[in-house]
């Protein structure tokens, strides 16, 4: 399959959870976002992504992510790393069942399993 992107651009400057990002994240892709709102949950700027304030941000990332894409792809996989630990169903259904086994005194200890803040 080809490599239509080199990086996903999200510049928001208000944005609630902005799933185009998480998207973008869990097809590897070098993503550049607003430091805005719900982007940031999904977002460690300099680990998984970039996360920008400005325009000059925006483009000096780009450069960034065009002028060492082996980088870029580290942070990518990490972002898609991010989004699987985080965002996906299975982590959700985990934390159902750690919360629940709580309520009922069961001990998960064993598991050590923590309910993720969304």
């Amino acid at each position: 399959m080809p490599d239509y992107s080199r990086a996903v651009i999200q510049k928001s400057t208000r944005e609630g959870f902005g799933l185009t990002v998480s998207e973008a994240l869990w097809k590897a892709r070098p993503v550049v976002a607003g430091n805005a709102g719900g982007i940031v949950t999904q977002i460690e700027d300099g680990r998984t992504g970039w996360l920008i304030d400005s325009a000059e941000a925006c483009a000096a990332a780009c450069l960034e992510i065009l002028a060492d894409p082996a980088a870029a792809c580290v942070r990518a996989l990490a972002g898609k790393e991010h989004v699987r630990q985080r965002f996906l169903t299975p982590r959700l259904v985990r934390d159902w069942l750690v919360l629940f086994n709580r309520q009922l005194d069961n001990d998960v200890g064993h598991a050590g399993i923590e309910i993720l803040a969304a």
